[in-house]
């Protein structure tokens, strides 16, 4: 076959080419590709194309037969892409971009993660997403490793996106001594600006929720849906987290140590001075999440039910 379209090729070359050689291409390359029965092996002209002229991909192959049958390239857009400006690292800019290339976590691993967790009813509202390919920077290592994650922007009082949170996940299944996260170092890191600011689920007024883990607030809001909370990510933040303008009532979801006992202190005093009333809320092992995980979602809403005001109760529950 190669020598046969190298002799009909030569013999175009020196006459009529698109005729001759352009009819052979047209008819050979619209029928079907043929097999040979002996080794499994099948093609059409194009194949011939690719293999005597040397082509490494399909485009120069599609060429080379666009350019001989002298056929008009296909239209095509060719608008310039606008090449977005480069941002450092880890900055609050960089966090943006990376909350806007993240898609919604609905059937997502971070939705199986979440359910693993114990959060079957995920109340984020908006606030999380998920990135399949997430760049992770090993300490003393250049190149990057991918993993996918769950994303969690970081807003201001307006909700305004100053920064994210992410936690890598690993892709394999649901290791209970890492609780799904990657095996990795650091599986949890935030980028942007953290000081005053959280990962907010439903936008506060009167009262509010804060605490310290992501997944500590969800479980929260897996017993009262909308009540405003807001996550810290630690318990330095926790303690610095700017409060709304026309808070009345905060509950401080503590976790139970050490760190926890002082962000109780710092908070409520905080709160005393600026006339709001402050109500720990406390978990029954070392954070909500792990008495969800642990107990079960009846057992943590009559957990938090004692703990909660009761107009709150009927204000913020589905049965209210």
């Amino acid at each position: 076959c190669v020598e046969a379209v190298d002799r009909l090729r030569e013999s175009a070359l020196s006459r009529e080419r698109n005729i001759t050689l352009g009819a052979t291409y047209s008819v050979l390359c619209a029928v079907q590709h043929n097999t040979d029965a002996a080794t499994g092996e099948h093609g059409d002209l194009l194949d011939i194309i690719r293999e005597r002229c040397g082509f490494g991909n399909f485009r120069e192959v599609a060429e080379e037969a666009r350019r001989f049958l002298k056929l008009p390239r296909p239209n095509q857009d060719v608008t310039p892409k606008v090449a977005l400006p480069a941002v450092q690292r880890g900055s609050r800019e960089a966090a943006r971009r990376l909350f806007a290339i993240s898609q919604p976590i609905e059937s997502t691993l971070v939705q199986l993660y979440l359910r693993r967790r114990g959060i079957d009813d995920v109340h984020h509202g908006g606030s999380l997403r998920y990135q399949p390919r997430c760049y992770y920077h090993p300490p003393n290592q250049d190149a990057p490793e991918i993993w996918p994650a769950m994303i969690a922007r970081v807003t201001d009082l307006d909700g305004t996106i100053t920064g994210v949170h992410r936690t890598w996940l690993d892709p394999e299944g649901f290791e209970p001594h890492r609780l799904g996260k990657a095996p990795i170092d650091t599986p949890r890191r935030a980028m942007g600006d953290l000081l005053g600011n959280a990962v907010r689920f439903g936008m506060a007024d009167d009262v509010l929720a804060a605490g310290e883990g992501i997944e500590t607030m969800l479980s929260l809001r897996c017993v009262l849906p909308t009540l405003p909370m807001a996550a810290a990510l630690s318990a330095n933040h926790l303690a610095a987290m700017a409060q709304p303008p026309n808070l009345r009532r905060l509950y401080i979801a503590r976790d139970a140590d050490a760190a926890g006992d002082m962000v109780q202190a710092v908070l409520s005093q905080r709160a005393e001075v600026a006339g709001i009333e402050a109500i720990p809320l406390s978990p029954r092992l070392g954070d909500f999440n792990e008495d969800l995980h642990t107990f079960g979602l009846d057992a943590l809403r009559a957990s938090i039910m004692g703990q909660i005001v009761p107009e709150d109760i009927v204000r913020f529950s589905r049965a209210g």
